[in-house]
Protein backbone atom coordinates (compact mmCIF):
# COMPACT_ATOMS: atom_id res chain seq x y z
CA UNK A 1 0.00 0.00 0.00
CA UNK A 2 1.27 3.51 -0.74
CA UNK A 3 3.17 5.24 -3.48
CA UNK A 4 6.44 3.82 -4.70
CA UNK A 5 9.16 5.57 -6.65
CA UNK A 6 7.96 4.13 -9.96
CA UNK A 7 4.49 5.55 -9.43
CA UNK A 8 5.79 8.97 -8.42
CA UNK A 9 8.25 9.27 -11.28
CA UNK A 10 5.53 10.54 -13.62
CA UNK A 11 3.84 12.97 -11.25
CA UNK A 12 5.51 16.06 -12.68
CA UNK A 13 5.42 15.89 -16.49
CA UNK A 14 5.55 19.06 -18.58
CA UNK A 15 2.54 20.64 -20.22
CA UNK A 16 -1.08 21.08 -19.24
CA UNK A 17 -1.48 17.63 -17.75
CA UNK A 18 -0.04 18.74 -14.38
CA UNK A 19 -3.44 19.59 -12.92
CA UNK A 20 -4.73 16.12 -13.79
CA UNK A 21 -1.65 14.55 -12.26
CA UNK A 22 -2.25 16.43 -9.00
CA UNK A 23 -5.77 15.00 -8.88
CA UNK A 24 -4.36 11.54 -9.49
CA UNK A 25 -1.87 12.17 -6.72
CA UNK A 26 -4.72 12.95 -4.34
CA UNK A 27 -6.46 9.70 -5.25
CA UNK A 28 -3.28 7.67 -4.82
CA UNK A 29 -2.32 9.10 -1.43
CA UNK A 30 -5.83 8.63 -0.10
CA UNK A 31 -5.14 4.89 -0.19
CA UNK A 32 -2.39 5.29 2.38
CA UNK A 33 -4.99 6.20 5.04
CA UNK A 34 -2.54 7.77 7.46
CA UNK A 35 -3.96 8.75 10.80
CA UNK A 36 -2.80 11.87 12.59
CA UNK A 37 0.62 11.48 14.18
CA UNK A 38 0.48 10.52 17.85
CA UNK A 39 4.02 11.73 18.45
CA UNK A 40 4.97 15.36 19.23
CA UNK A 41 8.43 14.90 17.71
CA UNK A 42 10.07 13.27 14.73
CA UNK A 43 13.50 11.78 15.43
CA UNK A 44 16.77 13.31 14.23
CA UNK A 45 20.17 11.80 13.66
CA UNK A 46 22.23 11.77 16.85
CA UNK A 47 24.72 14.17 15.26
CA UNK A 48 22.01 16.85 14.85
CA UNK A 49 19.60 16.25 17.72
CA UNK A 50 21.58 18.22 20.38
CA UNK A 51 20.96 21.54 18.59
CA UNK A 52 17.14 21.22 18.69
CA UNK A 53 15.41 22.19 21.96
CA UNK A 54 13.66 18.81 22.25
CA UNK A 55 16.29 16.89 20.24
CA UNK A 56 13.80 16.30 17.45
CA UNK A 57 11.58 18.02 14.87
CA UNK A 58 8.24 19.24 16.17
CA UNK A 59 5.22 17.89 14.31
CA UNK A 60 2.60 20.17 12.83
CA UNK A 61 5.04 23.01 12.06
CA UNK A 62 7.36 24.24 9.31
CA UNK A 63 11.11 24.85 9.48
CA UNK A 64 13.21 26.91 7.08
CA UNK A 65 16.32 25.03 5.93
CA UNK A 66 19.32 25.75 3.73
CA UNK A 67 18.96 24.68 0.08
CA UNK A 68 21.41 21.82 0.57
CA UNK A 69 20.46 18.30 -0.58
CA UNK A 70 22.86 16.84 1.99
CA UNK A 71 21.23 18.75 4.84
CA UNK A 72 17.74 17.79 3.67
CA UNK A 73 18.67 14.10 3.49
CA UNK A 74 20.33 14.27 6.90
CA UNK A 75 17.11 15.69 8.36
CA UNK A 76 15.01 12.97 6.71
CA UNK A 77 17.21 10.00 7.52
CA UNK A 78 16.34 9.25 11.16
CA UNK A 79 12.58 9.51 10.65
CA UNK A 80 12.80 7.36 7.53
CA UNK A 81 14.77 4.68 9.39
CA UNK A 82 12.04 4.64 12.04
CA UNK A 83 9.47 3.73 9.37
CA UNK A 84 8.00 7.17 8.62
CA UNK A 85 7.12 8.14 5.06
CA UNK A 86 9.04 11.11 3.65
CA UNK A 87 8.51 13.27 0.56
CA UNK A 88 10.68 15.70 -1.39
CA UNK A 89 9.00 18.26 -3.65
CA UNK A 90 10.67 20.57 -6.17
CA UNK A 91 14.28 19.41 -5.69
CA UNK A 92 15.39 17.84 -8.99
CA UNK A 93 19.08 17.74 -7.97
CA UNK A 94 18.43 15.47 -4.99
CA UNK A 95 19.75 12.03 -5.94
CA UNK A 96 18.26 8.67 -5.01
CA UNK A 97 21.71 7.12 -4.49
CA UNK A 98 22.65 9.91 -2.10
CA UNK A 99 19.38 9.38 -0.23
CA UNK A 100 20.16 5.70 0.19
CA UNK A 101 23.69 6.54 1.39
CA UNK A 102 22.22 8.74 4.12
CA UNK A 103 20.05 5.84 5.25
CA UNK A 104 16.74 7.02 3.78
CA UNK A 105 14.39 4.11 3.07
CA UNK A 106 13.67 4.43 -0.66
CA UNK A 107 10.57 2.25 -0.32
CA UNK A 108 9.04 5.01 1.83
CA UNK A 109 10.33 8.02 -0.12
CA UNK A 110 8.11 10.03 -2.46
CA UNK A 111 9.88 12.24 -5.04
CA UNK A 112 8.13 14.97 -7.01
CA UNK A 113 11.16 16.66 -8.60
CA UNK A 114 9.49 19.17 -10.90
CA UNK A 115 5.93 20.07 -9.85
CA UNK A 116 6.10 23.46 -11.58
CA UNK A 117 3.57 26.00 -10.40
CA UNK A 118 1.56 23.22 -8.74
CA UNK A 119 4.13 22.72 -6.00
CA UNK A 120 1.85 24.12 -3.29
CA UNK A 121 -1.06 21.88 -4.29
CA UNK A 122 1.23 18.85 -4.34
CA UNK A 123 2.68 19.73 -0.92
CA UNK A 124 -0.77 20.27 0.54
CA UNK A 125 -1.98 16.93 -0.82
CA UNK A 126 1.04 15.08 0.53
CA UNK A 127 0.60 16.70 3.95
CA UNK A 128 -2.56 14.65 4.34
CA UNK A 129 -0.64 11.39 4.53
CA UNK A 130 3.12 11.99 4.75
CA UNK A 131 4.56 12.99 8.16
CA UNK A 132 7.75 14.63 6.88
CA UNK A 133 7.99 16.72 3.69
CA UNK A 134 10.84 18.78 2.24
CA UNK A 135 9.86 21.35 -0.39
CA UNK A 136 11.57 24.03 -2.43
CA UNK A 137 8.94 26.65 -3.30
CA UNK A 138 8.66 27.50 -6.97
CA UNK A 139 6.86 30.80 -6.44
CA UNK A 140 5.72 33.19 -3.76
CA UNK A 141 2.62 32.27 -1.80
CA UNK A 142 -0.11 34.46 -0.38
CA UNK A 143 -0.65 34.67 3.36
CA UNK A 144 -4.02 32.92 3.06
CA UNK A 145 -2.44 29.96 1.26
CA UNK A 146 0.25 29.67 3.91
CA UNK A 147 -2.35 29.78 6.69
CA UNK A 148 -4.38 27.00 5.08
CA UNK A 149 -1.29 24.85 4.62
CA UNK A 150 -0.21 25.35 8.23
CA UNK A 151 -3.70 24.47 9.42
CA UNK A 152 -3.35 21.18 7.54
CA UNK A 153 0.09 20.59 9.04
CA UNK A 154 -1.32 21.03 12.54
CA UNK A 155 -4.35 18.89 11.82
CA UNK A 156 -2.35 15.99 10.38
CA UNK A 157 0.77 16.35 12.53
CA UNK A 158 2.99 16.84 9.48
CA UNK A 159 6.42 18.49 9.61
CA UNK A 160 7.45 20.67 6.66
CA UNK A 161 11.04 21.56 5.74
CA UNK A 162 10.98 24.60 3.46
CA UNK A 163 14.17 25.23 1.51
CA UNK A 164 15.37 28.82 1.25
CA UNK A 165 14.53 30.06 -2.22
CA UNK A 166 15.09 33.45 -3.90
CA UNK A 167 11.88 32.81 -5.83
CA UNK A 168 9.74 31.93 -2.84
CA UNK A 169 11.19 34.50 -0.45
CA UNK A 170 11.16 34.15 3.34
CA UNK A 171 8.68 31.54 4.55
CA UNK A 172 6.15 33.02 6.99
CA UNK A 173 5.03 31.27 10.18
CA UNK A 174 8.25 29.28 10.40
CA UNK A 175 8.94 27.53 13.70
CA UNK A 176 12.68 28.04 13.21
CA UNK A 177 15.64 27.83 10.87
CA UNK A 178 18.18 25.08 10.27
CA UNK A 179 21.11 26.43 8.28
CA UNK A 180 24.27 24.86 6.89
CA UNK A 181 27.40 27.02 6.57
CA UNK A 182 31.21 27.06 6.72
CA UNK A 183 31.59 24.02 4.51
CA UNK A 184 35.09 22.63 3.91
CA UNK A 185 35.81 19.69 1.60
CA UNK A 186 38.72 17.36 2.33
CA UNK A 187 40.80 14.97 0.28
CA UNK A 188 42.28 17.23 -2.41
CA UNK A 189 45.98 18.01 -2.47
CA UNK A 190 48.03 20.24 -4.76
CA UNK A 191 46.78 18.87 -8.07
CA UNK A 192 45.94 15.42 -6.77
CA UNK A 193 43.50 13.50 -4.59
CA UNK A 194 39.76 12.82 -4.42
CA UNK A 195 37.05 14.53 -2.40
CA UNK A 196 36.53 12.34 0.67
CA UNK A 197 34.25 14.18 3.08
CA UNK A 198 32.94 17.61 3.96
CA UNK A 199 32.87 19.30 7.35
CA UNK A 200 30.22 21.94 7.96
CA UNK A 201 28.44 23.78 10.74
CA UNK A 202 24.70 23.38 11.31
CA UNK A 203 23.10 26.27 13.21
CA UNK A 204 19.55 26.17 14.57
CA UNK A 205 17.31 28.94 15.87
CA UNK A 206 13.71 28.32 16.93
CA UNK A 207 10.92 30.24 18.58
CA UNK A 208 11.41 28.25 21.76
CA UNK A 209 15.19 28.67 21.68
CA UNK A 210 16.00 31.95 19.88
CA UNK A 211 19.68 31.83 20.83
CA UNK A 212 21.63 30.14 17.99
CA UNK A 213 22.86 26.61 18.68
CA UNK A 214 25.51 25.06 16.44
CA UNK A 215 27.20 21.73 15.88
CA UNK A 216 30.11 20.78 13.63
CA UNK A 217 29.49 17.71 11.48
CA UNK A 218 30.82 15.75 8.53
CA UNK A 219 28.19 15.98 5.83
CA UNK A 220 28.72 13.51 4.32
CA UNK A 221 31.18 11.52 6.37
CA UNK A 222 33.44 8.69 5.33
CA UNK A 223 30.53 6.24 4.90
CA UNK A 224 28.27 8.74 3.15
CA UNK A 225 26.18 9.56 6.22
CA UNK A 226 26.32 12.41 8.70
CA UNK A 227 28.94 12.20 11.46
CA UNK A 228 29.70 14.32 14.50
CA UNK A 229 33.04 16.11 14.57
CA UNK A 230 34.48 15.82 18.04
CA UNK A 231 36.13 19.03 19.29
CA UNK A 232 39.85 18.86 19.73
CA UNK A 233 41.10 18.29 23.25
CA UNK A 234 42.39 21.43 24.88
CA UNK A 235 46.07 21.44 25.71
CA UNK A 236 46.69 20.31 29.25
CA UNK A 237 48.22 22.80 31.66
CA UNK A 238 51.83 22.11 32.68
CA UNK A 239 52.08 19.67 35.57
CA UNK A 240 53.59 21.03 38.80
CA UNK A 241 54.60 18.61 41.53
CA UNK A 242 56.17 19.48 44.83
CA UNK A 243 58.17 16.41 45.80
CA UNK A 244 57.88 15.61 49.53
CA UNK A 245 61.18 16.38 51.24
CA UNK A 246 60.84 13.27 53.37
CA UNK A 247 60.48 10.92 50.36
CA UNK A 248 63.69 8.88 50.25
CA UNK A 249 65.67 12.08 50.00
CA UNK A 250 65.95 14.28 46.93
CA UNK A 251 67.76 12.53 44.12
CA UNK A 252 68.14 13.06 40.43
CA UNK A 253 65.91 16.10 40.30
CA UNK A 254 64.59 16.50 36.77
CA UNK A 255 63.27 19.76 35.31
CA UNK A 256 59.71 19.79 33.97
CA UNK A 257 58.68 21.70 30.89
CA UNK A 258 57.71 24.78 32.95
CA UNK A 259 60.99 24.91 34.85
CA UNK A 260 59.80 23.21 38.06
CA UNK A 261 61.59 20.21 39.49
CA UNK A 262 60.32 16.75 40.20
CA UNK A 263 61.90 14.06 42.31
CA UNK A 264 63.58 11.43 40.18
CA UNK A 265 62.05 8.71 42.35
CA UNK A 266 58.60 9.93 41.30
CA UNK A 267 59.60 9.60 37.67
CA UNK A 268 60.61 6.02 38.37
CA UNK A 269 57.26 5.36 40.07
CA UNK A 270 55.32 6.84 37.10
CA UNK A 271 57.30 4.72 34.67
CA UNK A 272 56.36 1.57 36.59
CA UNK A 273 52.72 2.62 36.83
CA UNK A 274 52.55 3.28 33.10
Amino acid sequence: MGIGLDTMATLSPPGDVRAGEVLRLRREISRMQRRRSEYPLLPLDAALSPVLPDEGLLTGVAYTVSPSPSLVLALLSAASQKGHWCAVVGMPTLGVEAAAAFGVDLARLILVPEPGDRWLAVTSALAEVVPLIAVQPGSRVRDGEVSRLHARLRDRGTTLLVSDSPVGGAWPQSEGSIHLHDQHWHGLGDGWGLLSDCTATVTVQTRRAPAPSSVRVRLPGSDGRIESVMPELAALAPLRIDAPSARRGVRDEQPLGDGSLVDGSLIDDWAVAG
